[in-house]
C-alpha cells in the first residue's frame, strides 16, 4: 500500500459493558474455533466500509465527518441475537430501524459528495447492519460447529450510539482515531 495514504473505516461502537460482552464472545471463538481475526478491531457496527485516504488529507476528512455528526441525531440501536453470513462470518444481530438506516444512507452519500469516497460493493448491496464476532479466518468447519451453538442463543441489548467513530488502520488493527458526537 502506498504509503501516504492509510486505511479507515467509519463505525458505531457500543458502550464499554457491550464491548466487554462482545470482547468475551470473540475469545470463546479465538479460544474454542481458532478464529482470531475478528479480534483486530472493536467490536462496532460499520457505517462505511474500509477506504484509502491520504494522510496529508486527513483534516479534510475530519472536518467533514465533525460537520456531518453535528447535523446527526443519537441513534436508538438494538443487537438481538446472533446471526451469520454462511459460510464464514457469525455476528450479533443490529435491529435495521428507520434512523439507523438514515444515518447510514446519509453518511455514505456525504463521503461520495464531499470527499469522492465510494464503497462499489455498498452500491450494489443493501446495508445490513451487524457486530462481527467470527469471520475471514473461521473455516467452514468451525462456521458449520458454531452456528448451530449460537443461532438460538439470545442476546439482547439496547443503547443510544450519539457517536460516530472513524478507526484507522496501523497495519495489524484497527485503532480509534478519532470520535464525532452526534446532535
Amino acid at each position: 500500500m502506498d504509503k501516504s495514504k492509510k486505511r479507515f473505516f467509519i463505525a458505531l461502537l457500543p458502550p464499554q459493558e457491550m464491548q466487554s460482552r462482545a470482547n468475551e464472545i470473540k475469545q470463546y471463538f479465538a479460544d474454542r474455533y481458532n478464529s482470531r481475526h475478528a479480534q483486530k478491531s472493536p467490536p462496532h457496527i460499520t457505517l462505511q466500509p474500509p477506504f484509502e485516504y491520504a494522510i496529508d488529507s486527513v483534516p479534510t476528512l475530519l472536518e467533514s465527518l465533525s460537520s456531518f455528526a453535528s447535523t446527526q441525531q443519537a441513534v436508538p440501536i438494538t443487537l438481538s441475537g446472533f446471526a451469520a453470513f454462511p459460510p464464514r462470518v457469525i455476528y450479533i444481530n443490529v435491529l435495521k430501524t428507520p434512523a439507523l438506516l438514515s444515518l447510514q444512507k446519509d453518511l455514505m452519500a456525504r463521503m461520495e459528495t464531499s470527499l469522492s469516497i465510494v464503497d462499489p460493493v455498498s452500491k450494489k448491496r443493501p446495508f445490513a447492519p451487524h457486530m462481527t464476532v467470527a469471520f475471514k479466518d473461521l473455516t467452514r468447519q468451525n462456521f458449520h460447529a458454531a452456528w448451530p451453538e449460537f443461532q438460538e442463543r439470545s442476546l439482547q441489548y439496547e443503547f443510544l450510539a450519539d457517536k460516530l467513530t472513524l478507526l484507522i488502520h496501523d497495519g495489524s488493527r484497527w485503532n480509534i482515531h478519532s470520535q464525532f458526537p452526534l446532535s
